[in-house]
């Protein structure tokens, strides 16, 4: 079996590439919710949905979440009722876009989950809906939410992960971050870790994707009891991040936005270190961080490209795994 925790975009990405080097049924997909929300009276779960659809292959290519062919009538329909919205309102939001056809997946979500159903549960169902022989794991069926302290106008705000992500577009200043409920919420996943040939840590920034995963408890002494089968992909490519705002967040929170600071953050947990070609002459410094280091091209522009770096990190896994697993 292997493991994968996995965020939104860029894990999904590799999950996509990895099922096409290896048998999907062997495949266990961890995935944060610590970003889902609730608008509009339904439940959201960002992450899970980006990595269903892609690795169906029906996410929207360009956007890189949400689907492909979408229409946003029900979007557009909304902004009639501003104008009627009494002022400290929370109805109708219209800042975080949910397509038409999207909005099936959270209408099936809420309602089951009101009828009683676990996310495993429920998400085990959409996931086979879309035709998924990978098995897709909500990283716990308590309620996490990120929470993300802001710098708002010189004030220090704190608001939830998707208003400073989608609302905010992630453009203001970060000073703080926390796990809502991530001290009672119990893992779904660590026998799975535990029994795993292999783990892998996505390409995902490491704070607000895997940051909530290794927050569980339990989760951080599952991987480091089984550190020599860990291995992780940098999301940082050249001291950058390929999407989203993992590289700022890293600098204002005082880490090195760097495959170093990555290493840094991981070598705990973590035996091998991914790096793109554009880091090779960083290796030395990410080794001297206690973790191995290989070096190859993990910008996944084509679908051969993620194959291969697929390949390459499971190999690495595998040849760090103790002998016989």
């Amino acid at each position: 079996m292997i493991t994968v925790l996995a965020g939104g975009v860029g894990a999904a990405r590799f999950l996509r590439g990895l099922v096409l080097a290896v048998d999907p049924s062997l495949v266990t997909a961890v995935v944060n919710t610590g970003d889902d929300t609730e608008l509009h009276g339904l439940s959201i779960s960002p992450d899970i949905d980006t990595v269903t659809y892609t690795v169906a292959g029906a996410i929207d290519p360009d956007r890189g979440w949400g689907l492909a062919e979408e229409s946003w009538i029900a979007m557009e329909n909304l902004a009639r009722y501003a104008a009627v919205r009494p002022v400290g309102s929370g109805a109708a939001p219209d800042w975080f876009n949910l397509g038409d056809r999207d909005l099936a997946t959270h209408f099936y979500r809420t309602a089951r989950l009101t009828e009683g159903a676990t996310l495993s549960e429920v998400t085990d169902e959409i996931a086979r809906a879309w035709g998924l022989d990978v098995r897709v794991v909500p990283m716990t069926d308590d309620r996490v939410r990120t929470m993300v302290d802001i710098v708002d106008n010189g004030v220090v705000t704190t608001v939830g992960f998707q208003e400073y992500f989608v609302k905010r577009r992630h453009a203001v200043p970060v000073t703080g971050i926390r796990f809502d409920g991530a001290e009672h919420a119990r893992p779904t996943f660590v026998d799975t870790i535990n029994s795993s040939e292999v783990v892998i840590i996505a390409p995902s920034n490491p704070l607000v994707s895997i940051g909530p995963i290794r927050a569980l408890d339990g989760v951080d002494r599952a991987l480091t009891a089984n550190r020599e089968r860990v291995a992780a992909i940098s999301p940082i490519v050249a001291g950058s991040a390929l999407k989203g705002p993992a590289d700022r967040m890293l600098t204002e929170l005082g880490f090195e936005a760097s495959v170093v600071g990555v290493a840094r953050l991981y070598a705990p947990v973590c035996a091998t270190l991914v790096i793109d070609e554009r880091d090779a002459d960083r290796r030395t410094e990410v080794e001297d961080c206690g973790v191995r280091c290989v070096v190859t091209d993990t910008i996944m522009r084509t679908p051969e490209v993620t194959r291969a770096l697929a390949d390459i990190t499971l190999t690495a896994a595998r040849e760090g795994a103790p002998h016989g697993r």
